[in-house]
This record gives C-alpha cells, structure tokens and sequence, in this order.
C-alpha cells in the first residue's frame, strides 16, 4: 500500500509539469536516472541538458498566456507518458513486484492523464491560469517527488485529494453543460437568426 501511495504521488506530480518532476527524482538519487525507465537509454549530461532546458521553458513559460497556451498542449500529450515513467522508477525504487509494473504504468499514466485534462478545461475556462495557480503548481509538483521518497503516505494523500478535486470539477462542469443545453431548449428564440 505504501509503494502504491508513492507512485499516485510521483505520478500527481506529472499531472502537473512534465520535465520537473523528471529532474527532480533524478538528483534525489545517486544513480541519477541510470534506473528511470527510457531516461537510462541516453547519457545523463544529455538528460540533464534536455531536463533543465525544458523545467526552466516550463517555469518562465507558465508565468504568459502564450506559453500557458503551448505548454497545456505540450503537456496534455506528454502526461500520461510521464506519469508512466515516474510510477515505474518509484516501483523499481520501492521493490515492487514486477509482474505489477503493467498494472502500475497504466494506473500512474491515467493519473497524470486525468489531472492534464482538469488543468487543461481550467485555463480554457478561465482563459489563462492566475500567476498564484501557476506558482502553486511548481513547488507542489517539487514537493510530491520529494514526498514520494521520504513521505509516501502525505504524497499519496495528496494524490488521491487531486483526484477528488478533479472529479468534482468534472462533475460540475458536466451540470453546468447540462443546466446550459436545457436553458438553450426551453428558449429556442434565442438561437434563432435575426431577420435582415
């Protein structure tokens, strides 16, 4: 159950930014990402390079609507694929039982999936996130790697109560969309084209 609680953390942490998250769990261990799925198959001062450039484009970039508007995009395609990389490091790093390493990529891909997609309604909804959610979401995605470590259980936690904000958000946009559709059928007037 602890190793499950460290993986929904570290894979939160991917529902948030996609290249922190990887820098982050990197320098937290020894072994830098010789044991991080796919990241093992390049050389470390190339990840490095690559995972500082794009945490510094995710940090700067986040802070305009125009950067908001690229990273959700880049962001919504990459989570899951992340989420998955970061649950099986945690795994590898906690002596889960291989045979549920499927289980688990799946299970942190969908997380992270499921978190991209809130944010991504959020700033569309909102038309750009406030500088203070952004702000948030970096130190909370540095703190749930961290927590994945050290704390799994306040990490998971924090996980699951994500994804209890997400569902509730889902939850009411989707009585929002239902309460509007309703509205435009009882007032068809209202969609109908003004005479010339």
């Amino acid at each position: 159950m602890i190793e499950l609680l460290a993986v929904l953390s570290a894979s939160a942490a991917a529902g948030l930014r996609i290249a922190l998250p990887l820098l982050v769990i990197g320098l937290l261990r020894n072994d830098l990402w010789s044991s991080v799925p796919f990241l093992s198959k390049f050389s470390p001062q190339v990840v490095v390079g690559v995972l500082v450039s794009w945490s510094l484009f995710e940090i700067f970039a986040s802070k305009k609507l125009l950067g908001q508007r690229i990273l959700q995009i880049i962001q919504l395609l990459f989570s899951p694929f992340v989420g998955a990389i970061l649950g099986l490091a945690i795994a590898g790093a906690t002596n889960v039982q291989p045979g549920l390493y499927w289980i688990i990529a799946i299970v942190a891909g969908l997380l992270a999936l499921v978190l991209q997609l809130v944010q991504t309604g959020l700033f569309y909804r909102l038309r750009g996130l406030p500088l203070w959610v952004i702000l948030g979401q970096d130190i909370l995605c540095i703190f749930l790697v961290i927590f994945a470590f050290d704390a799994p259980k306040q990490g998971g936690l924090i996980a699951l109560l994500l994804l209890w904000l997400s569902i509730r958000i889902s939850g009411e946009w989707y009585r929002w969309y239902r309460k509007q559709s309703h509205h435009g059928e009882r007032n068809p007037r209202r969609y109908k084209r003004e005479p010339d």
